[in-house]
């Protein structure tokens, strides 16, 4: 399962699965975004390829306009992923 959640002072919450089978889900929440934003992981348990393009096409158009995500609290499996693919490099993380 997989949730999106507006949390304190415009930081986005997923929860969850980020896979195939929530994609449509996702793309709706970040086609919207129009500003920098403060991303929470801390509750992601898994983001697939499809989840990874989601969020790196959002950065891309934001950047565009002087504005970019924020990543916090990725659990360790997570950054792993963003390591190993080198998203690292194209988002803050904290």
């Amino acid at each position: 399962m997989f949730h999106v959640e507006h949390g304190t002072e415009g930081t986005i919450v997923l929860t969850g699965r980020l896979d195939a089978s929530q994609a449509d889900k996702a793309k709706s929440v970040f086609d919207n975004i129009t500003e920098s934003k403060v991303i929470d992981l801390k509750d992601l348990e898994y983001i697939s390829s499809l989840g990874l393009g989601i969020l790196f096409s959002t950065q891309i158009r934001l950047k565009e306009s002087g504005h970019q995500l924020k990543l916090i609290n990725m659990n360790d499996h997570i950054r792993d992923v963003f390591k190993y693919t080198s998203f690292d490099k194209m988002f803050e993380i904290e």
